[in-house]
């Protein structure tokens, strides 16, 4: 389901602990949502935006969000996730 893509990139950005690559696991867990369909770009830009609230609430700065929604549209209109890859990311993710 477009849930567990983005519970998938979600995992996969905290176990990789990897400077820089936020945008990246944004952009992946929009893609792969996305591309399940209707469905899964529902529940990809319903997650996504969800997060960023909860994270602009809590001191999660605006600009930071903004290029987190940038990263999440991105990936949810079909975009290459490997545009956001940052440099040395173990390709398992």
């Amino acid at each position: 389901s477009g849930a567990r893509d983005m519970y998938r990139a979600y995992s996969d950005m905290k176990d990789a602990n990897w400077k820089n690559s936020d945008k990246y696991f944004h952009a992946r867990g929009n893609y792969d949502a996305a591309a399940r369909g209707a469905g899964g770009r529902w529940a990809a830009e319903v997650i996504s935006n969800g997060r960023e609230w909860v994270q602009e609430r809590t001191g999660h700065g605006a600009e930071d969000s903004a290029a987190d929604q940038r990263a999440n549209e991105h990936g949810r209109n079909g975009g290459d996730p490997n545009v956001y890859r940052p440099p040395g990311l173990p390709d398992r993710y």
